[in-house]
Order: structure tokens, then sequence, then C-alpha cells
């Protein structure tokens, strides 16, 4: 099976839950790097973490307004 094809036969409400796991996994490992100090501590791995973090917040967002709209259909 193509992996694409996969991933577009997801239904929303399974996506969501991937994404809040894949959220709470960045939320541990931005912790992870931001207690560290000195020269152990990568910057710009921590950008990238946070960047992707925002990215599935905004998903999450979108996903949770598609599933639960304001206004009725």
């Amino acid at each position: 099976m193509i992996e694409g094809s996969t991933e577009s036969q997801r239904s929303p409400q399974r996506e969501l839950i991937e994404c809040r796991i894949e959220h709470a996994d960045l939320d541990a490992m931005i912790d992870q790097i931001e207690s560290m100090a000195g020269p152990m501590r990568d910057e710009l791995a921590l950008r990238r973490l946070k960047k992707r973090r925002l990215a599935l917040r905004d998903r999450m967002v979108r996903l949770q307004q598609w599933l639960d709209p304001l206004e009725p259909a």
C-alpha cells in the first residue's frame, strides 16, 4: 500500500489524536532541551521543535473546528 494513500484515509478524529500525541512528545523534548545548559543545548534543534509544535497546534485547531463547527451545517 502507498504511504500517501494511507494518510489520506485517516479520519479527522484519528489525525487529531495523533497530533495531540506528537504535540505532547514535542513538549517533553523541548522541556528536556531547555533544561540543558552550556554547549549541550542545541538552540537550532530547539527552534525547530518549537516551530513543529506550533504547526501541530495550528493543525489541531483546524481539525477541531472542522469536527465541531461553530455554525450548524
